[in-house]
C-alpha cells in the first residue's frame, strides 16, 4: 500500500525516522529504506511514496526498527537488514519476507547496522547495540556473536566499516565516551585518540580513499565536526562558530578526496562544503525545514542536481 504525503502526516504523527538505506542501483530501480519508530519501511519511486516493509508479517503492534542496512550487492542477493530491539530482522527478497535473527537474553537493542563492502565474499555485518557493544554475524546474518574485548564503552552510537575491509578488516564504533577501532575485523577494539570531553559521537564517515588517506570524520553530539587525516590519532574542528549543534550526520561525495565534498546533519539544518570542510554554506543555498533532522541519504552523490533524502522527527521522509 503506497502511503502519499498526506496520509504520511498523519499516519506517523509520533513517528521518528532513525535511518535511511538504498539500493546501489538506487538512479535505475529507486529502492530505500526508512528506519523508523513505527516500523521498516520501503519506497520503489525513489523516496515519493512509501509502503510497509513488514506488512507480511502481520504484526499486531509496530515493529520498532532503528537501523537498516542493504546489502552492497543488492540487485543480485536482495538482501535487506533490519536493527530491532533483541535482534536483526533478514530479507532475501528485497524487503518482501523477514526472518528474525534472535540475539542472547536480555534482548539488545540495535542502534546501529554496518556491512562490508566484501559481503558477497566474506558475508560479514556489525551490530551495535544501545548497552551491548557490538555483536558480528559472517554468515550473512544468520548466526551473530558478541565481539567486545577492549571495547570499554558498550554504547554504541555508530559504526564505520573500511572501503578497504577485505584487506585492513578496518571498523569504527562512536559511542557515549569516543571512538574505538577494530583492525582485527571487529573481534577486538581498542580505544582511539579522541577527545574524550568532546564526545559522545553520534556521526562517522570513512573518505573512499581511507585505506590509502587515512581521513575520517566524526560527528559529536554538542561539539561540532572534526576531521582526522592519519586514522584517528589527531584531530581538526571543522565549521567551529558555525557548527555548533548536534552532528547527527556526515555524507561524503563518492569521488572524495577528489571531490571533496561533505553535507552535514546539524540540528535541523543541511550545512554543505565544497573543499573538505574548510568553509561551509546552507544546503542549496538554504533549505527550510520546520523540525529536527534525523538523518540523511545521497544515493546517487552531492551532485546539485542529485536526489536528497532526509529523514525527519515526526516520521516523514523528504526528497530534496
Amino acid at each position: 500500500m503506497a502511503v502519499n504525503d498526506a496520509e504520511a502526516k498523519v499516519m506517523v504523527e509520533e513517528d521518528i525516522v532513525y535511518a535511511l538505506a538504498a539500493s546501489p542501483d538506487f538512479a535505475s530501480d529507486g529502492v530505500c529504506f526508512a528506519a523508523r519508530s513505527s516500523g521498516l519501511y520501503r519506497s520503489d519511486d525513489g523516496g515519493l511514496t512509501w509502503h510497509n516493509a513488514y506488512a507480511s508479517l502481520n504484526l499486531e503492534e509496530p515493529l520498532a526498527t532503528m537501523a537498516v542496512i542493504v546489502s552492497p550487492d543488492f540487485r543480485s542477493d536482495r538482501r535487506v537488514f533490519g536493527g530491532v530491539m533483541g535482534g536483526v530482522m533478514c530479507s532475501s527478497d528485497g524487503g518482501e519476507h523477514w526472518s528474525a535473527s534472535v540475539f542472547r537474553t536480555p534482548p539488545p537493542l540495535i542502534s546501529a547496522l554496518a556491512i562490508s563492502p566484501d559481503f558477497a565474499n566474506d558475508g560479514t555485518l556489525f551490530a551495535g547495540t544501545m548497552e551491548d557493544g557490538v555483536f558480528r554475524s559472517a554468515d550473512r546474518g544468520t548466526h551473530w556473536a558478541a565481539w567486545n574485548f577492549g571495547l570499554l564503552d558498550l554504547s554504541i552510537l555508530c559504526l564505520a566499516v573500511s572501503p578497504g575491509f577485505a584487506e585492513d578488516e578496518t571498523v569504527f564504533a562512536g559511542t557515549d565516551s569516543g571512538i574505538f577501532r577494530s583492525t582485527n575485523g571487529g573481534r577486538a577494539w581498542r580505544e582511539i585518540d579522541f577527545p574524550g570531553e568532546l564526545a559522545p559521537v553520534l556521526s562517522l564517515a570513512l573518505s573512499p580513499d581511507y585505506p590509502t588517506s587515512g581521513i575520517l570524520f566524526a560527528g559529536t553530539e554538542s561539539q561540532g565536526l572534526y576531521r582526522s587525516t592519519d586514522r584517528g590519532k589527531t584531530w581538526t574542528r571543522l565549521g567551529e562558530g558555525i557548527i555548533g549543534e548536534s552532528v547527527n550526520c556526515i555524507l561524503l561525495s563518492p569521488e572524495f578526496p577528489t571531490r571533496p565534498e561533505i553535507l552535514a546533519v546539524v540540528g535541523s539544518e543541511l550545512l554543505f562544503s565544497a573543499d573538505g570542510g574548510e568553509t561551509w554554506a546552507p544546503w542549496k543555498g538554504g533549505v527550510s525545514i520546520d523540525r529536527g533532522i534525523t538523518t540523511a541519504l545521497a544515493p546517487c552523490g552531492l551532485a546539485p542536481s542529485a536526489p536528497l533524502l532526509i529523514g525527519l522527527v515526526g516520521g516523514e521522509v523528504l526528497r530534496l
